[in-house]
């Protein structure tokens, strides 16, 4: 049975564009894998808290004496856990100045773990998560692709490859929204074309 999991990011809730597409996205894979099991985490909901001294100290096995600190810990490792349950990942990564939100930097900081999903080997870096497909939906108000002006300044689909390949995750699709804030009329041809990838995904 095929496992997927759903994490939006987005701040915006019924608003967020970027939801709006994660649900589609998770909706058609359904549809191509039939009896798929979801698992869904809203990191505006539940999300854990910055990593602080404290963090640092129970990772080195020192005592964790404060219950919220506790349950944060439990939390963050029921991240890695989905993540390697998941044979698909869906992220809703919507740009918030020039990089992601501060709710899905803080997942990528859970999930980035030296021993767990990466290690230094002799020839440096190695990813161990494998053999998972990872779809982005990308929304962003001004256009960073092409001979964009701007392509420079975006810290968030360039940031998400990076990280995600460090720990193993290399076969990214990104379906991308942008220029939704240049008008109406850009906005909705953004959303429709994003919307016919979705369509077109195949098994």
């Amino acid at each position: 049975m095929t496992t997927i999991l759903h994490i939006d990011s987005s701040i915006l809730g019924g608003y967020s564009i970027s939801r709006s597409l994660t649900a589609g996205i998770v909706a058609k894979l359904q549809a191509l894998h039939a009896g798929a099991r979801v698992i869904r985490r809203d990191l505006v909901v539940d999300a854990t808290l910055h990593l602080s001294g404290a963090h640092m100290a129970a990772f080195q096995g020192g005592e964790v004496g404060d219950a919220g600190l506790g349950q944060d810990l439990a939390v963050g490792g029921a991240y890695v856990d989905e993540l390697f349950a998941a044979d698909i990942i869906v992220i809703g990564a919507p740009m918030y100045n020039f990089s992601v939100p501060t709710q899905l930097k803080g997942w990528i900081d859970r999930v980035c773990v030296a021993g767990r999903t990466f290690r230094y080997g002799a020839n440096g870096p190695e990813g161990l998560v494998f053999g998972k497909k990872v779809f982005i939906a990308s929304t962003r108000g001004g256009v960073y692709t092409g001979d964009s002006p701007v392509a420079g300044l975006d810290h968030q689909e360039s940031y998400l490859r990076g990280v995600l390949a460090f720990i193993g995750l290399t076969d990214v699709t990104i379906i991308r929204a942008e220029g939704l804030s240049r008008g109406e009329g850009m906005k909705a041809a953004a959303i429709a074309q994003a919307e016919q990838q979705i369509e077109a995904l195949a098994a």
